[in-house]
C-alpha cells in the first residue's frame, strides 16, 4: 500500500535510500489527481478524432510556446459547437499521469469556444437563422440601376470610406449625385444609427441605390454589421443596397443580405457608377458598327436594285406587254364573232316565233274574212245569246260595226255604223 506523500515527502533522498521508480511515479500521481479541475485557456491546434470513444486535442498557451494533450469524450466535442483547429477555447481540465509512461495529460470535462471563436459561432448560429428564413435567398437580390439618379451614402464623417467613395465614383462618372447620411461605423449605437439613416434615405425616395460603407477593421469592429436589427432593415428596403463595409477577408452577415457586396468602399464606386469614357469609347464603337451595318444593308439593296433594272421587262415594258395585247386583240374578235353568230341565231328565233304567233293569232283570222261578235263585252258564240234589236258589236280585220238584230229566223238585216 502506498503511503499519502507529498512533494516535499520525496524530495532530497540519498543513494543509500533511494526509491524504486514506481513509488515515485505513484506518489507523483497521487498528488497530481488530487489538484482537482480547473478552468484554462489556450487555442487549439490539432484534432485528432477517431472511432473509439475518448478523442485527443492539443492545446497550446496563447502567448507561450507550451502545449500539452487533453483527451475528451466525442460529446463533449459536440458540445462546444464548431470547433476547428486554430479556434480559442476554455477547458475544463483535470490532470492525469498515466503511471506506465509517467505522462502528464489532462482530462478535459466541458470545452467552450472562447474570444473570436465564440463570437464567430454566435454570428455563424444567426446566420443559419437568417437564411431560413430566406433573407440571403439570391432570388431577392435588387439589380442595380445603369445610372442612378442620386446615391445614397451612409459612412462615417469625414472617414476615408467616405472619400473613396466619393473620389472614385466621381473620377468615373463626374456628373454622379450623391445624398450623404453619417452615422458611427463602430460601437454599440452604430447599427441603430445606421439603420435610422437607412430608413430616411428609403423613405425620401430621392435616391435609386444606397452604400453603405465602412473599410474594414477587426471582427469585434465589424459586429455592428452583423446586427440582426440591420440586417433585418436591410432586407426590408425597396431599393438596391450595397454593402461596403470590410477588406476582402471580412464578412459580416451584411455582405450577404446586400443587393451586391463590394470588396472595399472603392469598388463599391467602381460597381455603382459607369465609366464614363469607356461609356463613350463603348458609344463610338457602337455608332460605327451601326454605320458598318447600314452601310452593308444599303450595298445590298443598291444590287438588288440594278439587277431589277438590268431586267429585259423595265428596259422595255412595252415588249413584255406586246404579247399580251396581241392575245387580248384576238380573244375580243373571237367575242365578237361568238355575239354575232348568237346575235343572228336568235334574230331567226324571233323571226320565226313572230310567224308562228301571228298565224295563230286572231287578227291573222280576221284578215281571211272572219269577225268576232260580242254582246256587251262577251264573245258571241250562238244566235240564243241576242234578241231581235239588240246591238251586236262586230270586229273586222280593218275596224269595228254595229249591228241591230232584225230577225233570228230568216235573215239578219245589218245596220252599219262604226263602232266608237
Amino acid at each position: 500500500m502506498v503511503k499519502e506523500t507529498t512533494g516535499a515527502d520525496i524530495a532530497g533522498t540519498t543513494a543509500e535510500v533511494a526509491l524504486p521508480l514506481g513509488e515515485v511515479v505513484g506518489r507523483v500521481k497521487a498528488w497530481v489527481e488530487r489538484c482537482g479541475w480547473i478552468w484554462v485557456e489556450a487555442q487549439i491546434i490539432e484534432i485528432r478524432r477517431r472511432q473509439a470513444p475518448t478523442q485527443f486535442l492539443t492545446l497550446r498557451d496563447l502567448s507561450s510556446n507550451v502545449s500539452a494533450t487533453i483527451t475528451c469524450t466525442a460529446a463533449v466535442i459536440e458540445a462546444a459547437g464548431l470547433i476547428t483547429e486554430g479556434t480559442q477555447v476554455l477547458a475544463r481540465l483535470t490532470p492525469r499521469i498515466y503511471a506506465e509512461r509517467a505522462d502528464l495529460s489532462f482530462e478535459c470535462s466541458e470545452l467552450q469556444v472562447a474570444g473570436e471563436g465564440r463570437l464567430l459561432a454566435q454570428l455563424e448560429a444567426l446566420k443559419r437563422k437568417l437564411q431560413a428564413e430566406g433573407l440571403f435567398d439570391p432570388l431577392k437580390k435588387l439589380k442595380l440601376p445603369f445610372l442612378p439618379r442620386a446615391i445614397g451614402l451612409i459612412t462615417g464623417a469625414g472617414s476615408a470610406a467616405e472619400r473613396d467613395v466619393l473620389t472614385n465614383s466621381r473620377l468615373r462618372w463626374p456628373a454622379v449625385n450623391f445624398v450623404i447620411k453619417h452615422a458611427l461605423m463602430q460601437g454599440p449605437s452604430s447599427a441603430a444609427e445606421v439603420m435610422t439613416a437607412l430608413a430616411e434615405l428609403a423613405a425620401d425616395g430621392l435616391v435609386d441605390l444606397i452604400v453603405i460603407a465602412r473599410g474594414g477593421g477587426s471582427l469585434e469592429d465589424l459586429l455592428p454589421f452583423s446586427d440582426e436589427g440591420l440586417i433585418r432593415a436591410v432586407a426590408a428596403v425597396k431599393i438596391p443596397v450595397v454593402s461596403a463595409i470590410g477588406h476582402e477577408p471580412d464578412m459580416p452577415l451584411l455582405d450577404l443580405v446586400a443587393d451586391l457586396r463590394a470588396s472595399t468602399p472603392t469598388d463599391a464606386a467602381k460597381q455603382i457608377v459607369p465609366n464614363v469614357a469607356e461609356e463613350s469609347r463603348a458609344l463610338v464603337g457602337l455608332r460605327q458598327r451601326l454605320r458598318r451595318i447600314l452601310a452593308g444593308h444599303l450595298q445590298i439593296e443598291l444590287a438588288w436594285l440594278n439587277q431589277i433594272q438590268r431586267r429585259p421587262v423595265l428596259k422595255q415594258a412595252a415588249a413584255a406587254i406586246e404579247p399580251h395585247l396581241t392575245q387580248v386583240a384576238g380573244l375580243k374578235a373571237q367575242l365578237r364573232q361568238v355575239w354575232r353568230r348568237r346575235l343572228s341565231e336568235a334574230q331567226r328565233g324571233l323571226s320565226e316565233a313572230l310567224m308562228r304567233v301571228r298565224a295563230m293569232s286572231p287578227e291573222a283570222t280576221l284578215r281571211r274574212g272572219y269577225a268576232i261578235a260580242t254582246v256587251d263585252g262577251e264573245l258571241l258564240t250562238s244566235r240564243n245569246q241576242v234578241v231581235v234589236g239588240q246591238r251586236v258589236e262586230l270586229t273586222l280585220a280593218d275596224g269595228g260595226l254595229t249591228t241591230e238584230v232584225l230577225d233570228l229566223k230568216s235573215k239578219v238585216a245589218i245596220q252599219v255604223r262604226e263602232k266608237q
